[in-house]
């Protein structure tokens, strides 16, 4: 599918705010509320936008202990539906160079995090090696 300025302004909207009304995205465009309407649900239908969600604030709900992991080993000995349904793995994205994989980690605080790693270490022997780096100061994080 190929977007126009106005899908890329519709989105621009729903990025900054999803609970944005069609009517408001309309007012905010110039576009009917109507064809804002039928953009938003093609862009669904295309899989430009995979769904709609809500950014929280890490330190309100208890996930101020922030961690990037860079894993080494065999992915696909550790990879798999319980790793990637762990609650305090927020993002995993394959990379190249010496890692195979990076992990964006949230947690209640050190102790949490110390737990997980002595875990995920002795619970998938495949993982060669690890390196972490705990995150000191949030300058921006998007969904």
């Amino acid at each position: 599918m190929r977007l126009d300025e106005k899908d890329h302004d519709i989105i621009s909207f729903l990025k900054d705010n999803s609970r944005l009304s069609v009517r408001d995205i309309g007012k905010k465009t110039g576009i009917r509320p109507s064809t804002v309407h039928d953009r938003i649900k093609k862009l669904v239908k295309e899989g430009v936008i995979e769904k709609f969600t809500l950014k929280l604030n890490n330190k309100a709900i208890g996930e101020n202990f922030i961690v990037f992991m860079l894993v080494a080993g065999k992915p696909n000995e550790y990879v798999g539906n319980t790793l990637l349904g762990h609650k305090n793995i927020k993002e995993v994205f394959g990379i190249t160079g010496e890692y195979d994989m990076i992990f964006k980690l949230k947690f209640k605080d050190v102790e949490d995090f110390n737990d997980f790693v002595i875990n995920f270490r002795k619970l998938n022997k495949g993982v060669s090696k690890t390196m972490t780096m705990v995150v000191t100061a949030t300058l921006k994080e998007d969904i």
